[in-house]
């Protein structure tokens, strides 16, 4: 059964897209760019502060379908720049522990309202 998640611990959509949708054993997670969810404006300029706001943004959306960042299976993460792979890199593995998801990055050459990165996940039910 296809079912939206929602919540407002994370940035609301700013499109036509859900947040994330449950698929039973599988949550897909939209791109979450750092928008802070109470104010809909960048948390900073700083790659760490953006990583950081973004990595929140996914927990806020796996804790309202009852996960949490150990259920994550795979990510994309896209940046600005390759060059701030390694801060993004380090705020990523601080919220994570072994198992890590797979996980793919990638340099873009523009990403939403102008943020610096971009993170979607997938995340899988036990």
């Amino acid at each position: 059964m296809f079912k939206p998640i929602s919540t407002n611990q994370a940035p609301a959509a700013i499109g036509p897209y859900s947040q994330a949708v449950d698929l039973g054993n599988m949550l897909f997670i939209s791109g979450q760019i750092p928008l802070d969810p109470n104010t809909m404006e960048f948390v900073s300029e700083d790659i760490e502060a953006q990583t950081h706001q973004v990595m929140k943004n996914v927990g806020a959306i796996l804790k309202e379908a009852g996960l949490d960042y150990q259920h994550l299976a795979k990510a994309s993460i896209f940046l600005d720049s390759m060059d701030d792979f390694s801060k993004v890199n380090d705020i990523y593995a601080s919220y994570l522990s072994e198992p890590y998801p797979a996980r793919a990055a990638v340099e873009v050459s523009r990403l939403p309202k102008g943020a610096k990165v971009e993170i979607e996940a997938i995340a899988v039910k036990n």
